[in-house]
């Protein structure tokens, strides 16, 4: 059950949080939000896709997996690859706001947060730890990323460019595997618009995160061989 308070200084002096990886700190997940201004660091490692909203909208999501529950990424010593992407990173954190204002907010029933190991969040002396500082950064940075993503999806609705798309994988041992319910971008239709339409996008921001996760979907041939090496272990 998730405790979501407001962090305070006072109230919270004490409080540590663990910052290894592992499913018993809630990283077992097949996939995160992500946003434009960090799909150049996502696409290193992770696909890119696109998921319809409940309010008739998409997310862009980084893949770590083929069914929930399943993150291949994670190993006994961590996570395997040298970018965690901020929706993952800000666990036990997230944004509150009060009015105007926003603010940080604390899940206590989180299993990262105790009073004994981990990083510190305020220092003996008063003041915040190097720690809290990233996290305040991530936290800004995740949402503000999160404001433009209407932005972007509405750019590529706006020239048909996404498609929906199925992966069908079969492992080595016949076990197959669907991956559906998903949209990626649509690379015919990227290709064929007119130069104007490019540099409109280009202009306003968008044509650089479009071809990040065209580039990205190279990745699922990394999956399937995660895949493949987690099962024949």
């Amino acid at each position: 059950m998730s405790q979501p308070v407001p962090l305070h200084h006072l109230d919270h002096k004490d409080l540590r949080v663990i910052t290894d990886r592992g499913a018993a700190y809630g990283d077992d997940v097949m996939f995160c939000p992500t946003f434009p201004q960090e799909f150049r660091a996502v696409q290193a490692h992770y696909p890119i896709v696109f998921r319809a909203t409940a309010d008739g909208g998409y997310e862009a999501l980084a893949l770590f997996g083929f069914e929930a529950g399943e993150n291949l990424f994670l190993t006994p010593q961590g996570w395997d690859a040298h970018y965690v992407p901020l929706a993952v990173e800000r666990h036990p954190f997230l944004i509150g706001r009060h009015g105007d204002e926003l603010n940080i907010h604390i899940d206590l029933d989180h299993p990262r947060v105790n009073t004994t190991v981990g990083e510190k969040l305020f220092l003996s002396y008063g003041g915040i730890s190097e720690y809290l500082e990233r996290i305040n950064s991530v936290l800004l940075t995740l949402h503000q990323g999160l404001q433009a993503m209407p932005a972007f999806v509405q750019a590529l609705r706006e020239h048909e460019l996404l498609e929906s798309f199925v992966a069908d994988i079969t492992l080595q041992d016949g076990a197959e595997h669907r991956l559906a319910g998903f949209y990626t971008i649509h690379e015919e239709r990227l290709h064929a618009l007119p130069g104007a339409a490019l540099e409109r996008l280009s202009r306003d921001g968008h044509l650089q995160a479009i071809y990040m996760v065209v580039a990205s979907f190279a990745h699922m041939r990394d999956l399937i061989a995660r895949r493949e090496r987690r099962h024949a272990a």
